[in-house]
């Protein structure tokens, strides 16, 4: 094992009707204007933005509003954001919603309280010095983003997505009531099932040491996952599965499942975001169109891994070779995913991509990553193009 440092000041605030407590948690931490920022309009239909709003009014704390977060959230309403807050005297930054009007609030924050253009973090040209403080009331169970320091923009120009991780972007507080997240759509569910089962399987399939408590942390979370995204299938108002996932996917990406490892391995992210970013496709089904495909290039590199995912979380039994229990891991997980309607390939999830494109991807890929990375096996252009055509 290695040795870490483990941060996460985030405080949570969990369970039914929470969101009241908005304005008290702004004051506790200093916010005196408030930047609010969502998606779109699933928050004014259920009236989560007026019961936001109301409260604040209450407790006579000003704020500006800015909505029009999107799944993969754009670089030029980050910077619309930052002109907003600059012009308005904000100081504190309220994301409602789920990892997109999250994370675009984190770079909203990053390009207040530093010069320079904000993509220059993204870009990997410098790292950010400060964060205008944000709070977080989450709607959807997914990427983590409330406890995390990552956070991940596109930008138009090209459609490069990139992400950028701080500990200066960590939420000051997170709100969770898992009731805000019944409304949504069984595919966007699905999808922030699998975004946070791939949280934790990114720092469980490495070369780069472990810690029997931590495997064990992230062996339980992933069937957890498993058992409640199948309770959700069925029945999308199950208040208990619905904490069960929420709290899940704030433990798979606030470091807890990566304690004592090399950092994790994050190669089925970098291939995901390409697609992301060129096909805007939603990432938690992203993910799970590239996964097997990565997964059966690089077992054999991290085999002891595989086999032990296949027997402890996927409940293979241990007959026959290690190659085997391993390829059958693999296989089972792809059938979960298609037991909640996730693809597991390109086709499946609705993208004809030419070879040219795969070309393209793979050449991004290998940019953003600096030339190559992974832990379970490092993936240098052509490797990624190889998983890339395997996915179709």
């Amino acid at each position: 094992m290695f040795g870490f440092n483990y941060f996460t000041p985030t405080k949570v605030v969990f369970g039914r009707n929470t969101e009241t407590k908005v304005a008290e948690l702004i004051k506790e931490f200093g916010g005196r204007k408030v930047l609010i920022h969502y998606g779109g309009g699933s928050v004014i239909r259920s009236g989560l933005l007026k019961r936001v709003t109301d409260t604040l009014d209450g407790a006579g704390i000003p704020y500006v509003t800015l909505g029009g977060a999107v799944p993969n959230p754009r670089l030029s309403l980050v910077y619309e954001g930052i002109e907003l807050c600059r012009k308005e005297g904000v100081d504190f930054l309220l994301g409602v919603g789920g990892g997109s009007a999250i994370d675009s609030a984190k770079a909203i924050g990053y390009g207040v309280a530093n010069e320079g253009d904000v993509w220059d973090f993204y870009d990997y040209k410098r790292k950010a010095a400060a964060c205008l403080p944000l709070g977080v009331i989450l709607t959807i169970a997914a990427t983590g983003s409330e406890m995390s320091d990552s956070s991940v923009i596109t930008k138009e120009e090209g459609w490069v997505k990139r992400g950028y991780s701080s500990n200066y972007g960590r939420p000051r507080f997170a709100i969770m009531n898992p009731e805000l997240t019944m409304t949504l759509p069984d595919y966007q569910t699905a999808c922030g099932c699998t975004d946070i089962m791939m949280h934790t399987m990114e720092r469980y399939f490495t070369n780069g040491g472990n810690m029997e408590i931590t495997d064990a942390l992230a062996e339980g979370l992933l069937r957890t996952v498993m058992v409640n995204a199948r309770i959700l299938a069925k029945d999308p108002g199950d208040y208990d599965a619905r904490a069960e996932v929420m709290w899940a996917g704030s433990l798979s990406h606030n470091g807890l499942t990566g304690c004592g490892n090399d950092g994790g391995d994050w190669m089925t992210h970098k291939l995901e975001h390409e697609l992301g970013g060129l096909y805007d496709v939603a990432h938690g089904a992203g993910l799970a169109a590239v996964w097997g495909s990565w997964a059966r290039y690089v077992y054999k590199n991290c085999l002891p891994r595989f086999k032990r995912f296949a027997v402890n979380v996927m409940g293979v039994e241990p007959e026959g070779s290690d190659e085997e229990i391993a390829l059958k891991g693999i296989e089972t997980l792809e059938d979960f995913f298609r037991s909640i309607k996730m693809p597991t390939n390109l086709r499946e999830l609705g993208v004809a991509a030419t070879d040219e494109d795969l070309i393209t991807m793979a050449r991004k890929c290998a940019a953003g990553v600096g030339g190559c990375a992974g832990s379970a096996k490092k993936l240098y252009e052509q490797d990624m193009l190889v998983i890339y055509r395997a996915s179709r």
